[in-house]
């Protein structure tokens, strides 16, 4: 990115911001037209809510753009109702989808919808899914039948998400980090990701698997449970689980994630996940 360009976008961080914190602002044609340059970029994949910074051991670490997503909620804020009609279909919204897909080299499917502020890669596929406005999903990724993608998740490259897959959105508070499944994952039928779960690359996870912040994910693959939070390592194969607990009341088993192995290298093509899955007879 030039230094014209990061200066460019200090400004509009700048405005954004002001408005945010005074929406008064937002009568002001310099604050208002911002809010509506920082939807543009983000529609067309040149600004995105979060980015990956890589580090040296190989991990990405990812940055919020907080004003990003502020600009997201003023455009709620100035954007008036409408009519919107799409072939056949007719809907009543303050965002437009997104057009000229042929000439952006991605395939939906009808009834496929994709928000405008939302950015599919060349070569990604929505089949009858959704993306909300703020997400990202990169190129060679599916996004399977009734699976949704969230406001402001970021979805990386050669992902699958599988049919009915429901992946949160994050707008406030707008520091809050939004989902992240990175490169190469797959996530199974009917799975379940929210409130800024982080899936780190190529991990694959089981149907029905519920990953939320305060959601219990214990390796059980050592002579020791080494329990995480908020993030599956690289590689991991997850299923559902659960554990049990003491209540006043009792006993009872309460869910959980189990990191049950980790994916061979011989799973790395997306036409081999179902290998992965069959190796720890996980289902999809």
């Amino acid at each position: 990115m030039s230094h014209l360009q990061l200066v460019n976008l200090a400004q509009l961080a700048h405005l954004v911001s002001e408005a945010f914190a005074d929406r008064n602002l937002l009568h002001d044609r310099r604050h208002a037209d911002a809010v509506l340059e920082t939807i543009g970029l983000l529609d067309h994949g040149q600004l995105r809510v979060a980015e990956p910074i890589a580090q040296d051991d190989g991990s990405l670490q990812w940055q919020v753009n907080a004003w990003v997503k502020e600009a997201i909620l003023l455009y709620f804020a100035i954007s008036p109702l409408r009519q919107l009609e799409a072939g056949a279909l007719e809907f009543h919204d303050k965002i437009p989808t997104k057009h000229n897909l042929l000439a952006q080299g991605v395939r939906v499917v009808p009834p496929g919808v994709a928000r405008y502020g939302s950015f599919l890669e060349p070569g990604a596929i929505l089949m009858p899914g959704y993306v909300n406005i703020g997400a990202y999903v990169g190129t060679g990724t599916m996004v399977d039948t009734w699976a949704t993608v969230g406001s402001c998740a970021q979805i990386g490259r050669n992902v699958h998400l599988a049919g009915g897959v429901g992946i949160g959105g994050v707008l406030e508070p707008p520091s809050a980090r939004p989902v992240i499944i990175e490169d190469g994952c797959f996530v199974g039928s009917r799975a379940i990701v929210v409130e800024g779960m982080h899936i780190e690359r190529e991990a694959v996870i089981g149907a029905g698997v519920v990953l939320t912040s305060s959601t219990a994910i214990l390796d059980v693959t050592g002579p020791e449970v080494v329990e995480y939070r908020g993030r599956i390592p690289a590689r991991s194969v997850v299923i559902p689980g659960t554990r049990t607990k003491q209540f006043p009341a009792g006993e009872y088993g309460v869910p959980c994630a189990l990191i049950i192995g980790q994916r061979k290298a011989s799973t790395d093509l997306k036409t081999s996940l179902n290998q992965a899955l069959r190796d720890y007879s996980v289902a999809a």
